[in-house]
């Protein structure tokens, strides 16, 4: 029944209608799940260690999750998690004051409170001095969110504002899961991301889909690699003659097709993250098959000082403005559908 629950030992609230189940925690706002009923398959990803309340993790307890920046946060991540005022790590003196990677909104609690098929979750965030909301609607086979930032400081100010969309078994297969999207230009994060496990080539431009590796050859991004142990982040220019972007995901053994779809205007950069195995640390222990389709208005994840000193990228901001006692509010969706194969467009 639709309402409060437990997911994964987690509180949630879950929304329904006859074709989807959607879950969302408390702790961290994440979206965990949308199930499609027909297929019975969530296609976002569930961790394959044990979740708690982000706030409730405690360094001395909780070693599993290993002693770095990352611990909390992954200690609760699931599915689909908001990146507001951060989309990235915090710098030094930030992580001294209380800041972790991706922001507060993607660890304090919300209130959720919502009928059979809505819901609205809200949280405040008080190191960063914000206020994030998020209504989300079931329509048939679709989710539609609608989100609003709210700024408490007197001033202007920059943000990152990025949805972390992850994507997971058993929907992700390695050499089987397609993808589609609208991009044009396209980087390899500058630094080696996975580290030994890193297969492209780092810094590199290109034109969507084929990434260049550091052996010469190209991947193609279009369908999640056959091999293990590979890791990596690449970001890519949404084409800017269209008003709305998105990205289309399919599993061909579930048949099942699942993507988001959101206006340009507001997020231009979808960057993929590929953790393929390639992690050996605690709590990835090199175990974890992910895909994250992380579409927002920065094209990569970095901290405050350098999303700002990059500024933009291919001629295209990488931040957003929030003015002063002011709000923004964005607005896309989520689908899952049965078909027989990707279509190349929505």
């Amino acid at each position: 029944m639709p309402g409060e629950t437990i997911f994964h030992n987690r509180r949630a609230f879950q929304i329904e209608n006859s074709q989807l189940r959607v879950t969302v925690l408390h702790g961290g706002g994440h979206i965990a799940e949308i199930l499609d009923k027909a297929s019975g398959v969530n296609p976002l990803w569930v961790p394959p260690w044990p979740s708690i309340e982000p706030l409730a993790w405690d360094p001395a307890r909780h070693k599993d999750y290993g002693d770095h920046a990352e611990s909390r946060l992954l200690s609760g991540i699931m599915g689909h998690n908001a990146c507001v005022d951060l989309f990235g790590g915090p710098s030094d003196e930030e992580a001294k004051a209380g800041l972790n990677p991706h922001g507060e909104a993607s660890l304090n609690t919300y209130a959720i409170h919502g009928g059979a098929d809505r819901l609205t979750q809200s949280v405040e965030m008080p190191i960063a001095g914000l206020r994030f909301s998020r209504d989300l609607e079931l329509r048939g086979g679709e989710v539609h969110f609608t989100e609003t930032v709210e700024n408490r400081f007197p001033t202007d100010r920059p943000i990152a504002w990025t949805q972390h969309v992850t994507l997971g078994p058993p929907f992700i297969e390695r050499g089987r899961t397609a993808f589609r999207c609208p991009g044009t230009r396209s980087r390899v994060y500058e630094t080696d991301f996975a580290g030994d496990a890193g297969r492209f080539k780092p810094g590199a431009d290109f034109d969507w889909p084929y990434a260049p590796a550091k052996d010469g050859s190209r991947i193609d991004l279009q369908v999640y690699p056959p091999w293990e142990g590979s890791g990596g982040f690449t970001t890519h220019l949404m084409d800017p003659h269209r008003d709305e972007a998105w990205f289309l995901a399919f599993s061909p053994r579930h048949k099942l097709l699942f993507g988001y779809a959101w206006r340009r205007a507001d997020f231009p950069w979808l960057g993929i993250w590929e953790e393929n195995g390639g992690r050996a640390m605690a709590p990835w222990n090199s175990r974890t098959i992910t895909r994250g389709m992380e579409f927002g208005a920065s094209p990569m994840p970095e901290s405050r000082r350098q999303m700002i000193d990059r500024g933009s990228l291919f001629g295209v901001p990488g931040y957003r403005w929030l003015p002063a006692r002011g709000k923004a509010t964005v607005s896309y969706r989520a689908f899952a559908r049965k078909a027989e194969e990707i279509p190349d467009t929505m």
